[in-house]
């Protein structure tokens, strides 16, 4: 098991990875095909959901335990970057919906960790059971 900071900050990292390709791959795609700016918005959600699943996904496997917890966390941290970034670089106001914001990011990215986890576990004895003799 590795410590809980570096597995939320490693899955904070694909996070922001994945979010950022997905970015560029939708801008590619915004700019080569005939895809309008319309439907943006439904790409950006499956970016992020993706990219939460994933981070919290990285963030269980890593830690090994408590996969909700520390996945959330990864959402958490995801969460405070991105309003970070809208505050400073965009002067982005604290609204109802930065909040839903907020319990999306920390559900999808602890669902990500729960199954991180019991990846992590597949196929290993369950700990403090001992065989009988």
């Amino acid at each position: 098991m590795r410590s809980a900071s570096s597995s939320v900050l490693t899955g904070l990292l694909y996070t922001l990875g994945l979010v950022l390709t997905g970015a560029l791959l939708a801008s590619l795609l915004l700019h080569f095909t005939s895809m309008r700016e319309s439907s943006l918005p439904y790409f950006t959600y499956i970016i992020n959901i993706i990219g939460l699943l994933a981070g919290g996904f990285i963030t269980g496997r890593r830690s090994g335990e408590r996969g909700w917890y520390y996945g959330g966390m990864t959402g958490l941290a995801y969460f405070l970057f991105i309003l970070l970034v809208g505050f400073l670089g965009f002067d982005a106001p604290l609204r109802w919906d930065t909040l839903l914001f907020l319990l999306a990011a920390f559900v999808i990215a602890g669902i990500g960790g729960i199954l991180g986890v019991n990846s992590s576990h597949s196929g290993h004895k369950p700990r403090g059971i001992k065989p009988r003799r």
